[in-house]
């Protein structure tokens, strides 16, 4: 046990515990609202809670990884980092403010389709889009500065808070749906802001970062977030858009099935956060040797995690998805399992590539990846047989597609990334030291 601790980078086990935390609030959160609420007002909340960490995170976790990428950089080259959260912030403003105006335009037709008619639910959903991007900006610069206790702290009270202010909601005996989906945007808020000093005190002048710079890579971050999301969370609505009437049961029980098969990924999040900075770091040092001997000890790690989740989902997964989902008995077969599995493995192996990729600076490699990965998931969705094998093979042989594409850019010779201007080409001078 301790060669396997030893073997994932530093602060995961951190970040590991403030997820932990994080995870428990959701489930209680929505337990909460599902005790509190009828259905119509308990389905609001969970159509909600699923648009803010589907498109919020899609929009706003490049921006953590990308931040994350040019501090841990900055660090090892001993410039200063304000530039980086100063031109990261101005554009995750306007990318929030873009959001907003969305909603506030749309706000009629998402509340009468999405939010049975309450206007609230919308303005509850911008505040929860603003507490994601501040959560996921701030993030950015303590990952790359390798502050991950406190990294592990702003994840740990979020989640209490929503554990808390939903726990007092249902025992209030408060009925609104607008109440518990403003928890979203209260807890990250307060979060931000009791993790807002260790933020700023590592914020030192430097030389400028151009809004170009930032936005080569972050926009091609954002393409690679949303496309692995496409090939993770996709099956789940392909089987509801594609079953017959006499396959629904079929679908009920499949959906079980990826939600018990997708386990792993959630303790694989909190690798995630740590592997791209460890990585960057010796990139931008010139440990070649070094880069490698993390990429392969992170690999031997997600392969022992997957393998790990995998036995028992394959041996214990039908009857777990009938006692818990009351999926059917007899319609899933381990056999179902195993394709599931599998292409959790693979997804997660995919992703660690991909952030070796981003790593060295060759965004467009991931994003070439995942537009793959993505494309080889429709084509087996649509092909012909059973739907049920056809969604599992799918969403198996796409995250497998993507591993040939990525591993030549993760793993070339040389230990440069490609030029990526960090400076302003015209730098500016105040005061005898680098404009920032």
């Amino acid at each position: 046990m301790r060669r396997l601790l030893s073997a994932v980078p530093k602060g995961t086990l951190v970040v590991g515990g403030g997820l932990a935390v994080l995870g428990l609030a959701s489930f209680l959160h929505l337990m909460a609202a599902g005790h509190s609420l009828d259905d119509a007002q308990s389905s609001s909340v969970s159509v909600l809670w699923s648009i803010v960490f589907s498109i919020g995170i899609g929009l706003f976790m490049p921006v953590e990884q990308e931040v994350a990428r040019l501090v841990a950089v900055r660090s090892v080259s001993g410039d200063g980092v304000r530039p980086v959260l100063r031109t990261a912030a101005l554009l995750t403003g306007a990318v929030l403010a873009t959001v907003l105006v969305l909603l506030a335009v749309f706000a009629g037709p998402m509340a009468d389709n999405l939010f049975d008619g309450d206007r609230g639910m919308v303005l509850a959903l911008g505040g929860a889009f603003t507490g994601l991007a501040a959560e996921h900006l701030t993030r950015g610069v303590l990952s790359g500065l390798g502050r991950f206790g406190w990294y592990g702290t702003q994840l740990a009270v979020d989640g209490g808070l929503r554990i808390v202010i939903a726990g007092a909601l249902w025992l209030a005996g408060v009925q609104s749906p607008v109440a518990f989906a403003l928890v979203l945007a209260f807890a990250p808020a307060a979060a931000v802001l009791l993790t807002l000093p260790p933020v700023l005190r590592g914020l030192r002048p430097g030389g400028r970062v151009t809004m170009a710079t930032l936005c080569a890579g972050l926009f091609l971050l954002v393409a690679s977030s949303l496309l692995a999301q496409v090939v993770a969370n996709v099956g789940v609505i392909n089987v509801q858009l594609l079953a017959t009437h006499a396959e629904e049961g079929i679908a009920a029980a499949l959906l079980a099935a990826l939600i018990l098969a997708r386990i792993p990924l959630f303790v694989f999040a909190s690798l995630q956060a740590s592997l791209l900075p460890a990585l960057t770091r010796s990139i931008a040092s010139g440990d070649l040797a070094g880069y490698r001997h993390q990429l392969v000890r992170a690999l031997g790690v997600v392969g022992l995690l997957g393998l790990a989740g995998a036995a028992p989902a394959v041996i214990l997964g039908p009857w777990l998805a009938e006692l818990m989902f009351d999926a059917g008995a007899g319609v899933l077969t381990r056999v179902d399992f195993v394709w599931l599995t599998f292409g959790v493995l693979a997804y997660m192996f995919a992703t660690v590539l991909g952030q070796a990729v981003v790593a060295r600076g060759w965004h467009a490699g991931q994003a070439v990846g995942w537009l793959i990965g993505t494309l080889v998931l429709i084509a087996v969705t649509l092909g012909p047989g059973d739907l049920r094998l056809r969604v599992e093979l799918a969403f198996a042989i796409g995250s497998l597609a993507v591993i040939p594409v990525v591993l030549p850019f993760a793993w070339r010779k040389g230990s440069q990334a490609p030029p990526t201007p960090v400076l302003d080409p015209t730098p500016t001078l105040t005061a005898g030291r680098p404009a920032d």
